[in-house]
Order: C-alpha cells, then sequence, then structure tokens
C-alpha cells in the first residue's frame, strides 16, 4: 500500500470535475431555496452549516494532496480531514448563531450544533477513506502474494528444469550412438518444447490451446525416453484452443503424472489429458493407470501446493482443483477454471 494511492483516492473522493461541481452547487441552491419557502430557517442554518464545513474539509485534503504528493500518506489525509472538520465546525459557529439571531429563531446548544457538523462531516468524508485505505491495503497485500507465488513458481522451475534438460539431454546422446534418427526425433521435440515453455515463464496469461500443445511436446520427449512404457492421448476441442488460462498449471500435472504414475510403475502406462467446457466452467483432467500416489501423499507435492495457492490467488473460490483416485484404479487430477478468465489474468 504506497502513499500514492492515498493522493489518488482523494481526488477520486474528494475532487470533482466543473460539471459535477456546478450540479452540486444547483442541488444545494435547490435545497436551501425550499427550506426558505417552507420557513424551516434552523433547518437551512444547520444545513448550511454542515455544508460549509464539508467543502473546507474536503479542500484542504485535496490542496495538501496536490502539494506533497506521494509524502502525505493515509495517515496524515485523516489527520488533516479531521483537523479540517473540527476547525470548520469552530469557524461556523458565530455565523450560525448571528444569522438564527437575525431571524430571530432559536440556535441550537453551542455543544450540540459542533457535535452535529463535526460528526456529520466525519462520518460522510472519513468513511469513504478508511473504505479506500483498506481496499488499497487489500490490493497491496494480493500483490504480495501473486508475487511471492510468482516467485515460488520461479523458484520450482528453476530446479525442476536443470534435471530435466540433463536427463532429456543424456538420451539424446545415448540415442545420437545408437539411434540416430530418435535421437533427432527427441531433439526436435526438446526445441519444440523449449520454444512453447520459455515465454510462458515470463507471462501472465496463456491459452488452453498453447498448454496442450507445451504437454504434447513434454510428453512425447518421454515417450522416447520411456518407449512403450509410456502411452499417451490428448483431446484439446478445437473451439477451446483460444480459451484464456494460467501458464504452466497443466504442465504441473501432467509433470506429475509422469513423476508418480510412470517412473515408479513396471510396465505400461497410459495417461490421458482433456479438456470439456461446461457453461462458464472449464475442466481439465490429467488421468493416469501408473503408481498413483500414496494415500499419505495423496496431493501434497511442492508443485500440488504451489498450484493450489495460485488458484486461490488468482480466482478465489471460482476454481478448483482435486485429486483422486477412482475404482478402476486411475489417478485423476481435476481442474476446474473460470472459462472467461482473460479479465481476472489481465487485470
Amino acid at each position: 500500500m504506497t502513499d500514492d494511492d492515498c493522493a489518488r483516492a482523494i481526488r477520486r473522493l474528494y475532487g470533482c470535475t466543473w460539471p459535477q461541481g456546478m450540479l452540486t452547487l444547483l442541488c444545494l441552491a435547490l435545497v436551501a431555496g425550499g427550506a426558505l419557502l417552507l420557513g424551516r430557517h434552523a433547518l437551512l442554518a444547520l444545513f448550511g452549516a454542515i455544508v460549509v464545513t464539508g467543502f473546507a474539509a474536503c479542500a484542504l485534503p485535496l490542496l495538501a494532496a496536490r502539494l506533497l504528493g506521494h509524502r502525505l500518506g493515509w495517515t496524515g489525509a485523516a489527520g488533516l480531514l479531521l483537523a479540517a472538520a473540527g476547525a470548520g465546525a469552530l469557524a461556523v459557529l458565530p455565523v450560525y448563531q448571528r444569522t438564527l439571531a437575525a431571524w430571530d429563531v432559536q440556535a441550537l446548544p453551542d455543544a450540540q450544533l459542533l457535535a452535529c457538523v463535526f460528526g456529520v462531516n466525519a462520518a460522510v468524508l472519513g468513511l469513504p477513506l478508511w473504505f479506500a485505505r483498506t481496499r488499497a491495503r487489500a490490493r497491496q497485500l494480493a500483490d504480495l502474494r501473486s508475487a511471492a507465488l510468482a516467485a515460488e513458481l520461479k523458484a520450482l522451475q528453476a530446479q525442476v528444469e536443470p534435471h530435466f534438460l540433463y536427463n532429456t539431454l543424456a538420451n539424446t546422446r545415448y540415442l545420437a550412438r545408437h539411434q540416430p534418427p530418435r535421437a533427432v526425433e527427441m531433439l526436435e521435440h526438446l526445441i519444440a518444447y523449449l520454444h512453447s515453455a520459455l515465454p510462458d515463464m515470463r507471462s501472465q496469461t496463456s491459452t488452453l490451446g498453447r498448454e496442450f500443445e507445451l504437454a504434447g511436446h513434454y510428453l512425447a520427449l518421454m515417450a522416447i525416453r520411456f518407449g512403450e512404457r509410456l502411452q499417451y492421448r490428448l483431446d484439446c476441442p478445437p473451439a477451446l484452443a483460444a480459451v484464456p488460462m494460467p501458464p504452466l498449471l497443466l504442465m504441473t500435472l501432467v509433470e506429475n503424472a509422469v513423476r508418480h504414475g510412470v517412473e515408479p510403475k513396471p510396465g505400461t502406462v497410459r495417461i490421458g489429458v482433456t479438456a470439456v467446457r461446461r457453461g462458464d466452467m472449464l475442466t481439465i483432467v490429467v488421468a493416469d493407470d501408473g503408481a498413483g500416489i500414496g494415500e499419505t501423499t495423496l496431493g501434497t507435492g511442492v508443485g500440488l501446493r504451489n498450484l493450489r495457492e495460485r488458484l486461490q490467488a488468482l480466482f478465489g473460490a471460482r476454481a478448483g482443483f482435486v485429486l483422486r483416485r477412482t475404482d478402476e484404479g486411475m489417478t485423476e487430477a481435476v481442474l476446474t477454471l473460470p472459462a472467461a478468465a482473460a479479465l481476472e489474468l489481465a487485470a
């Protein structure tokens, strides 16, 4: 939460354009004229005292925000507002008394008038400032949380990528000696994978089609590494290819399926990646019939914990993730996202 947020909030809350100012003055004139016609002199004087004090209380923070800018701060703005409201109430007190004396109308006791004028202005002008500060603090905490998650994701990628590249290059070296065509195929998939993955690491948004393409290159590399032990299928309907989604969420699930499904289990393992849209929700399922994850560690890995935290930071309760074992022995990672996520990701 920066002091620049405070200056912007003050200008937004207490400032106005010339048309808005003229319309406000017209409304005040109509209210005053109506009170005069009805003979409500005491009410008109009280109304005038409140309005004049309110204008003064608005003017002082606006002037301070213009002169001091980011040096003003939320505490300083609140103090100026309360001081202006108090000083304004004291300043209008003698005017209020003389005006009602001229109209031969009994005035409120001084303490009641001061309490009324100060209290109304403090509430009407102070509460919006307090709410603005609360919103700015919540936005700052959300930004810090997103930055922390991004940093954690980068650290995780920094740990995973060298290991992945080392294994892939080691396999390529072996294939280059014994199966040159397969080595060329592996290099082509590695280049395509890096071409897709590296921009995603620097981007806040991606698309479902792009994430499926990245997962396809990764699984192709793993299929060359594991040979016939790995079979995979990807099903991304063309109509959903442009649907926006956060980058590398799908890769986390696919890597998880390979690490915990294929690597520990001998024999053939099948991995299926599918996406469907139901109404405004996008559901992505990564399923495998491999070794699965033990009951004590189901879904508690660093990658999946990071995935859940990213979903919470980006979408709150609108997104969901479930890792489950089916009766058929399949491990399913089910990711649910708002299909119209572009606005949230761009915000």
